[in-house]
């Protein structure tokens, strides 16, 4: 890894690690059957794919293998690694990564293999007890009240710019693409996701479009090359909008086009279309209902909002919902996937018609490895700005893993679907 820091940092970082070793020599001397009770909740969840775990005292115990599917390996070097994922699911799991108390050839494979197994893993890999309420009480304090929202927002997005623009592609899309063929590049493919998405509009001249989290602009570029329309962009980020009002499409636009930084609640007006890109996961559980009413509220009779939102299967999202996972305490802090079922019922009943749904999560595994391949190019040419230390390169490389995992999976899933004012 060649990330700016003084040589001090890796020093310490070093000696960090070292202490870490000599704490962990007692709990790799442990001997197994005392994790053993972990260990078989584990395997009786493996319905399908398998695991194979070496132990820290040199044995192999393999798990699963009752159906196709996944495979993974894991070299547990510790079995702190254990008691981190039976307490604190995976937050534990990451921390114990990070302390290299466990490894893999390829994590992707070992989440993939979770994910897939999740509605039989149960509550296996998940936080629990006093580790689970503290984790609630966290996220609940960053819930997306107004404050809250622009709070966590700037936590994830305003990471700046030059961050940004160093691993996404050249139209600054942070969403899922559409690949044509596997060898197709990002830019490519991030262009024909939006170009779907703006066909569900049917946008023509004089229509006013909104955007509701309008990024950096990738979306509001192609709009306004299509049709002679009013864009109003919303966004949170003190970061995206700056950059968004420095495009020349924008500026050209000039009284046509607008950038608030406003929170969708605060809008008012009238829209032919509404667009929101995976937004919603953004909103949290608590604060669906009045994200659809103020769909309602914005659209005109017969005007049509094209929404891309990432979802969890229905069946495990009560599990889900009640604690706080590896991404809302690291990365999306307030953040909460969709439950599509419950999505769907609260849109239906405030007057908006589910239609025209396309599902396409395996394209964003895809898109997932290229923004990982491409990060880490970045990490190896040292072009990562110095503010970003070890543990933040180790976070972010996790969750573009941790994520990529879970859409191979199938646990986890993005859509697009047109929601029509009734």
């Amino acid at each position: 890894m060649n990330v700016h820091s003084s040589s001090s940092g890796f020093r310490r970082a070093k000696a960090e690690r070292a202490a870490r070793r000599y704490g962990s020599a007692l709990w790799t001397r442990l001997p197994v059957r005392l994790f053993l009770p972990i260990l078989d909740r584990i395997d009786r969840g493996l319905m399908s794919g398998s695991l194979e775990l070496h132990l820290p005292d040199g044995s192999i115990r393999m798990m699963g293998g009752r159906e196709q599917g996944f495979t993974a390996i894991v070299h547990l070097d510790s079995y702190r690694a254990l008691l981190r994922l039976a307490a604190a699911g995976s937050i534990g799991w990451f921390r114990a990564w990070e302390a290299e108390e466990w490894s893999s050839p390829d994590p992707v494979a070992l989440f993939a293999l979770f994910m897939a197994n999740a509605r039989s893993l149960g509550t296996a890999a998940r936080s629990r007890g006093f580790t689970r309420l503290l984790g609630r009480l966290r996220h609940a304090w960053r819930r997306n009240s107004r404050k809250g929202a622009r709070r966590n927002i700037a936590d994830h997005y305003d990471l700046g710019n030059d961050f940004y623009a160093l691993w996404l592609d050249e139209t600054l899309t942070y969403s899922c693409a559409r690949p044509a063929f596997l060898t197709e590049p990002l830019a490519d493919a991030q262009r024909r996701k939006i170009g779907e998405l703006l066909d569900r509009l049917d946008l023509k001249d004089g229509d006013q479009l909104l955007e509701i989290g309008c990024g950096w602009g990738g979306l509001a570029q192609q709009a306004l090359g299509r049709a002679k329309i009013g864009y109003t962009g919303l966004t949170l980020s003190q970061e995206q909008r700056a950059e968004v009002l420095t495009l020349p499409i924008i500026v050209q636009a000039g009284d046509d086009a607008q950038v608030l930084l406003q929170d969708y609640r605060d809008t008012i007006g009238t829209y032919d279309a509404i667009a929101s890109v995976e937004m919603v996961e953004a909103v949290g559980q608590d604060y669906w209902p009045i994200y659809l009413e103020t769909i309602h509220r914005l659209l005109k009779p017969g005007g049509r909002a094209a929404i891309q939102f990432i979802s969890i299967d229905d069946a495990i999202f009560p599990a889900y919902a009640r604690r706080a996972d590896f991404i809302q305490r690291y990365i999306f802090p307030g953040g909460c996937l969709i439950s599509e079922r419950r999505f769907r019922a609260l849109a239906e009943a405030r007057g908006l018609e589910w239609t025209g749904q396309s599902r396409f999560g395996l394209d964003y595994a895809w898109t997932l490895r290229q923004w990982r391949e491409r990060f880490d190019a970045v990490v190896e040419a040292g072009l990562l700005p110095r503010r970003f230390d070890v543990h933040f390169v180790n976070m972010w490389r996790y969750y573009l893993m941790y994520c990529e995992g879970g859409f191979a999976g199938r646990g986890i899933d993005v859509a697009q679907v047109t929601l029509v004012k009734v």
